[in-house]
């Protein structure tokens, strides 16, 4: 930073400063040392194994996956400085092949010229296709480059296999309340220039408007005391701090991992009959923006997986539910939905439909095209009789107990499979002694 006295706060207008120089905040503010870096202590806490390989000054490659804002590139600048190695940075959404070859030809003059390391840092690492993740293999196999990748999406799912057996993966926690609090008061307190004041309650209200990203809630912080100055203000409340803080907050993006993370955590707690840690989730999900319909229709999956025949019940609220969503909208039919999800959490569990019809779908694909059995195929022709279609099949209604004992409907070649095996919870308990009457029956006609 330059050494002139300049206020955190000042946009470039105001400092008379070229625009080109100057920098977001959130950027001045970035940490060089590690008792500066705040969060992720299980990472780099006392000890740590990550914390040990800084202070030691060894490279290895990693991939950094986390939320937004949780601190990946100042980490990785940090390991370059600790390290004594050049710092390159490309960007998987802006970068192409020409920027990447340009990196790799700085990494090998530095290599040659003086024996420097260099790290290699791609942001949003993800976002590279297959072929672009593997270019950097020969690279760092041979040592040019130490890589450090940054995404905010799942490695397993977004990176190859080849690069990901190169790495170690390390994970990122979205930031506390209170070290966002701690981020907050650095950049209050080494504000200089205007003393711009920021009141408890505003303090507080951008933390919580950060939801644990530290870009997000010095940004705010920024933009609050910029508009405070506008109103020639030098304190910053809360009604400054609401009118900065606009639109959707909260960290739910329908197309990555938090998406997936929170309905999982919903589907989860109806399974672990929660009712309030469902509607927890379900109103986490709903604050995020996600769309009820969408949640409407993992509940009526929900309600034959996890409840199935234990109570039939579960998949018409379900239904009914997912109806009132799309006639009524918000806020009623979130209430129906609200509704449908307590229901689930508290009603007995079953998945033996679900396991019954996974295993069913695994035979189906093992055993082929088997014939259908002629006894159960139907003679709707002249032809189709002559052929002794359905001519030993047996009637079920005119059967005792209504019950075609030791009657065989799988087909020829394939042993009969006990698929379907009702818990004693719930309906399914009634429907579990049914099967077995009908089981002793079927051995009552085999015996005879």
């Amino acid at each position: 930073m330059s050494t002139e006295t300049l206020d955190l706060f000042d946009s470039p207008t105001e400092s008379g400063r070229d625009e080109t120089v100057w920098r977001p905040l959130a950027d001045r503010l970035r940490p060089t040392q590690l008792e500066d870096y705040v969060g992720q202590d299980h990472l780099l806490g006392n000890d740590k194994p990550l914390r040990r390989a800084l202070e030691d000054g060894r490279l290895h490659s990693m991939i950094l996956w986390g939320p937004p804002g949780t601190g990946k590139t100042t980490l990785a600048r940090m390991i370059a400085h600790y390290c004594n190695a050049q710092f390159l940075s490309v960007s998987a959404v802006l970068s192409g092949v020409k920027d990447i070859r340009a990196a790799i030809e700085s990494a090998k003059v530095a290599r040659s010229a003086n024996g420097k390391p260099s790290i290699l840092f791609v942001d949003e690492v993800h976002r590279f296709n297959k072929s672009q993740q593997d270019a950097f293999l020969p690279h760092v196999e041979d040592g040019t480059v130490t890589f450090i990748g940054a995404t905010t999406e799942n490695p397993s799912f977004e990176l190859n296999n080849a690069l990901l057996s190169r790495v170690r993966v390390y994970v990122l926690k979205a930031l506390d309340n209170a070290a966002i609090t701690r981020i907050v008061e650095r950049a209050v307190t080494e504000g200089q220039g205007r003393d711009t004041q920021f009141t408890p309650g505003a303090v507080q209200k951008l933390v919580k408007a950060a939801d644990g990203d530290a870009r997000r809630v010095l940004n705010l912080l920024e933009l609050a005391s910029e508009l405070a100055a506008s109103r020639e203000n030098t304190t910053v409340d809360e009604t400054i701090v609401t009118d900065v803080v606009s639109g959707d907050v909260r960290r739910f993006d329908k197309n990555g991992d938090l998406f997936y993370e929170q309905i999982s955590a919903l589907h989860k707690s109806v399974r672990g009959s929660s009712p309030d840690a469902s509607l927890y989730w379900f109103c986490r999900m709903l604050d995020g923006g996600c769309d009820p319909l969408y949640i409407a229709r993992r509940v009526v999956r929900m309600a034959s997986e996890d409840i199935g025949n234990a109570d039939p019940r579960a998949l018409e609220l379900a239904l009914n539910a997912w109806d009132v969503q799309e006639r009524l909208g918000s806020p009623e039919g979130e209430l129906a939905i609200a509704q449908a999800v307590v229901y689930l959490a508290c009603a007995p569990k079953s998945n033996a439909v679900y396991k019954a019809f996974n295993a069913a779908k695994q035979d189906a694909s093992k055993y082929g095209s088997l014939d259908v059995p002629l006894h159960l195929r139907n003679a709707s022709t002249q032809l189709m009789q002559e052929l002794d279609y359905g001519s030993a099949y047996r009637y079920a209604h005119d059967e005792p107990d209504g019950y075609a004992a030791g009657e065989n409907y799988f087909p020829d070649g394939m042993s009969a499979v006990n698929y379907y095996q009702p818990v004693s919870r719930g309906l399914e308990d009634r429907i579990r002694v049914r099967l077995a009457q009908l089981a002793e029956l079927d051995r009552g006609k085999a015996g005879k």
